[in-house]
């Protein structure tokens, strides 16, 4: 499956559906907060099992009950339609 990175004009129509989500730096960008670090571990574990069904792994950085996702296709060299496929889902996660 061939992946083609989004317009800018596309991904702002895309932005409007997700929310928190932002582009720093040419990523979807995403700060996640939960009540302590097990709700944060939790995400994490929930939503890597959806990930790894994706094959499509996120950048994040974790510390204590924050996580900060970015998200990008290297292969496509920007922003495709399965790094918002994957923030709709983490954004399901978080609930």
């Amino acid at each position: 499956m061939t992946l083609i990175k989004l317009t800018d004009e596309q991904i702002k129509k895309e932005l409007a559906n997700l929310q928190g989500w932002s582009v720093v730096n040419g990523k979807l960008h995403k700060d996640f907060v939960f009540a302590d670090f097990v709700e944060a571990f939790g995400f994490m574990s929930k939503a890597a099992i959806n990930i790894e069904k994706m094959n499509h792994h996120p950048e994040w950085f974790n510390v204590y009950n924050k996580i900060k996702v970015e998200l990008v296709t290297h292969d496509a060299g920007g922003i495709t339609q399965n790094d918002i496929n994957l923030a709709r889902t983490l954004n399901s996660l978080a609930k």
